[in-house]
């Protein structure tokens, strides 16, 4: 039978327990429960009873706990198992994505460095073009004897490179002749230029700037070049210049430059035609003009040693008679005067004005003793009124060569040099040759 709770009352004021049902006083009993079934009765303090009622609670939490756990025990399972999955592919996903990256740099600086390296050999390629370059300006003889035409030498721009880097100093002071390492290394060294900054930077990362040292290095032989190309516009503007400047003073002289033989000096060889290739740039062309300007100044310098452009007395021109005519100074009566005299004092040198070949050397009336000689294409000069003579006819004489001393002999009135040039026999003005002398000044 069920167990039935029987309610008790405590009344403070008579100290009595009363039934609920039965409003009748009963002797005071403790404070407690009573459990009745089949006509028994058991009583529990309130301790005993909450003791039962707590554990009956926790057995009952306990039972749906376990019975929850076994029902979602699959469901918890799997999704543990899905987060862990989650977070695995996750985590795989992210090395993937690094090493990615990590490729995508390795790649990046294995292309910036192949980048360089081209880079290097280009630099390289051009170095040996500035030296095959600057062997030929080197190889081009000086337009004026004086050198003051020549191919000056270029100093390259100063461009940093780093404290390891060692630079070898150019025997000849031009950054264009640049001394490479015999391993050809990625080196490009030269007074203040150099490659070898760059293949050092080859193992250094992006962030050193080796992009913009690369350019400067670019510019650098850019501007060298510049230098180069100025240098050789001087070179040919002045042999161009030179071989105007003896055409027109031929033209002036009465001479054709197309019909002057050059004086022989015993050159030869077999005829080897001067031919371009395809591939030949602006620089071989320039100098393909140059070396043809030069043999054209070389022929007319040749031409021109054979013209009396010199003077014959050292010092400082003193005329004591001109050319053309005046009173003869015996006759008082007027004359043509053939040359020109030299105000001079005995025994002073007289030299040759031009290359020839002697065809007098003696006495020869008025002229006393006096000197011919025949410079070709129909020029020749004399020396008059020397003391004495110092070549024999037939011989060769050199321009500057001494040929006799000043005198007064023949018809003299006191000691000087009577010049004159001539032109197929017939005399012409010397002063209209020294003047184009003159005038020719160092390209002689």
């Amino acid at each position: 039978m069920p167990y039935r709770f029987k309610s008790r009352v405590y009344r403070a004021d008579s100290g009595r327990i009363v039934d609920s049902r039965t409003s009748q006083r009963s002797p005071r009993r403790a404070g407690g429960y009573t459990l009745g079934h089949a006509g028994r009765q058991f009583r529990l303090g309130p301790v005993s009873f909450w003791i039962a009622v707590g554990s009956l609670v926790i057995m009952a939490g306990w039972s749906l706990a376990t019975g929850t756990y076994f029902a979602f025990h699959d469901d918890v399972i799997t999704r543990m198992i899905a987060r862990q999955t989650d977070m695995q592919v996750g985590y795989e996903d992210r090395i993937a994505e690094l090493r990615t990256q990590v490729d995508r740099i390795t790649s990046r600086q294995l292309l910036d460095q192949e980048q360089i390296e081209k880079k290097i050999e280009q630099m390289l390629r051009r170095q040996s073009t500035l030296e095959s370059r600057t062997s030929s300006l080197l190889g081009l003889p000086d337009p004026a004897p004086t050198g003051s035409i020549k191919a000056a030498p270029l100093r390259g721009p100063q461009v940093e490179v780093p404290p390891e880097t060692t630079l070898k100093a150019s025997p000849n002071s031009d950054p264009v002749i640049l001394a490479t390492p015999p391993d050809r290394e990625s080196r490009l060294e030269s007074r203040g230029v150099t490659v070898a900054t760059a293949a050092h930077l080859t193992t250094k990362a992006a962030g050193n700037g080796y992009e913009n040292r690369l350019a400067r290095l670019q510019d650098a032989l850019n501007r060298i070049e510049a230098r180069q190309a100025a240098t050789l516009n001087a070179i040919e503007d002045s042999y161009e210049n030179k071989v105007k400047r003896m055409r027109r003073v031929l033209a002036d002289l009465g001479l054709d430059p197309g019909k002057i033989p050059a004086p022989s000096n015993a050159v030869g060889g077999p005829f080897v035609p001067v031919v371009l290739t395809q591939d030949s740039g602006a620089f071989e062309r320039q100098l393909y003009r140059i070396n043809v300007a030069r043999a054209h100044a070389d022929r007319l310098t040749r031409t021109l040693n054979a013209v009396p452009l010199r003077k014959p007395i050292s010092g400082e021109i003193d005329l004591s008679s001109g050319f053309g005519v005046r009173l003869d100074p015996f006759l008082h009566a007027p004359a043509m005067h053939t040359g020109i005299d030299f105000r001079s004092s005995v025994g002073d040198p007289v030299r040759a004005t031009a290359n020839g070949r002697v065809t007098t050397a003696g006495w020869s009336g008025g002229y006393g003793r006096m000197v011919e000689i025949e410079h070709g294409n129909g020029l020749a000069t004399r020396y008059g009124h020397l003391s004495e003579i110092l070549v024999k006819p037939g011989q060769s004489v050199k321009i500057g060569q001494i040929v006799g001393l000043v005198g007064s002999s023949g018809r003299s009135t006191g000691p000087h040099l009577h010049y004159e040039t001539r032109i197929d026999g017939e005399a012409v003005d010397p002063q209209k040759f020294l003047r184009a002398g003159l005038r020719l000044g160092n390209a002689l």
